[in-house]
C-alpha cells in the first residue's frame, strides 16, 4: 500500500464512524413515535420528585479540594513512569544523581507548592456561624 492509501483508509474509517452513528439516530428518528409528555421533559433525579432550584451555592473549597487533588493525581501519573525506568537507567550506566535529581525537583516543587496553599488556607474548611453556634453549644454541655 502506498503512503496516500494509508491515509484513503484512516479517512474511510472516519466517514464510517461518523455515518453509522448518524443514521441510526436518524432511522430512530423517522420510525419511533412521537409522544410529548410534560414528565419527560422533568429532570430525572433517580426516581424522586425534583425539589427546589437547580442554582444553589457551593462551597469554593469543595473546588480546592479538587483542584489540590488534580495536582497530585498528575504527580502520581508522572512519578509511575519514572519508576518503571529507575533500574534500567542504572543498567545503562546513569549515575544515581542523573537519576533521582529530577525527580526529586519535581517532588520538591510540589511539597513547596502544597505548604504555600496550606499556609494560604486552601485546604482549611470556612466554618459557617451556624457551625459556630453548634460548636459553642456542643463545648458549654461538657
Amino acid at each position: 500500500m502506498s503512503h496516500v492509501s494509508h491515509w484513503l483508509a484512516i479517512g474511510a474509517l472516519a466517514v464510517i464512524a461518523v455515518l453509522i452513528p448518524m443514521g441510526m439516530m436518524l432511522v430512530s428518528w423517522l420510525l419511533r413515535p412521537s409522544v410529548p409528555e410534560r414528565d419527560k421533559r422533568a429532570t430525572y433525579e433517580s426516581g424522586e420528585v425534583p425539589t427546589g432550584t437547580t442554582r444553589i451555592r457551593f462551597n469554593i473549597q469543595y473546588y480546592m479540594v479538587a483542584l489540590l487533588f488534580v495536582v497530585f493525581d498528575v504527580e502520581t501519573v508522572l512519578i509511575f513512569p519514572w519508576t518503571v525506568i529507575y533500574r534500567s537507567a542504572l543498567d545503562a550506566g546513569a549515575s544515581l544523581t542523573q537519576v533521582l535529581a529530577p525527580m526529586l525537583a519535581f517532588i520538591g516543587i510540589l511539597v513547596v507548592a502544597l505548604v504555600w496553599a496550606w499556609r494560604k488556607g486552601a485546604v482549611e474548611w470556612a466554618r459557617s456561624p451556624r457551625a459556630e453556634r453548634e460548636a459553642g453549644d456542643m463545648a458549654g454541655r461538657r
